[in-house]
């Protein structure tokens, strides 16, 4: 037991040292950094009643761009990082799969809602737009019925909206250190 209890502080720390490091890239074309866009996603699924799971899977969405090396902005070159992938794959294994799926799932449900909402669109920013193009564009309605159809798709769908709201330069959230309790309540 106690080796368990080392081993999720270990994990906590890492994952909080990467964010303090690596969260300090600027997020696409926004005016905010990685670390910044994560807190305000994590304190508006917070602010909405949400559970320990999905305020996790907030902070952790683009844990993915941390972690890979292919600069801060692969999109403005034409290039899908697929952090959501490279970022689930991260998670797995750490993390209950309320935490991991909506990661592994959030760049569908941006397609997911493009696709079958029609305001939702317009809600993108510019460098959600670029993207979207390299990801594959909206879903048409075979593709939205496998996505909905899938475990986590509604989770992965409120995470969405949460992330394209976390963009607000003015935004004030509490710090790292407020949210990170909730995420170590979901290590396995």
């Amino acid at each position: 037991m106690l080796g368990q209890a080392v081993e999720r502080g270990a994990r906590l720390a890492m994952l909080r040292e990467i964010l303090l490091t690596r969260g300090e890239r600027r997020y696409g074309l926004d005016h905010l950094s990685q670390l910044r866009h994560a807190l305000q996603a994590a304190w508006l699924a917070e602010r909405a009643g949400c559970d320990d799971a999905m305020i996790a899977a907030a902070l952790l969405h683009d844990i993915g761009h941390m972690v890979h090396d292919l600069g801060e902005n692969p999109a403005a070159d034409g290039i899908d990082d697929e952090h959501e992938a490279v970022g689930a794959r991260f998670l797995e294994g750490w993390f209950e799969e309320a935490v991991a799926a909506p990661v592994r799932l959030h760049v569908a449900a941006k397609r997911y809602l493009c696709g079958s909402d029609p305001g939702y669109f317009a809600l993108l920013s510019p460098d959600s737009v670029r993207s979207l193009a390299l990801q594959g564009g909206p879903m048409d309605e075979a593709e939205q019925a496998s996505f909905r159809a899938l475990p986590f798709s509604a989770e992965a769908a409120r995470l969405r909206r949460f992330d394209e709201a976390a963009k607000d330069p003015d935004l004030e959230t509490p710090d790292l250190d407020h949210f990170l309790p909730s995420v170590e309540r979901c290590l396995r």
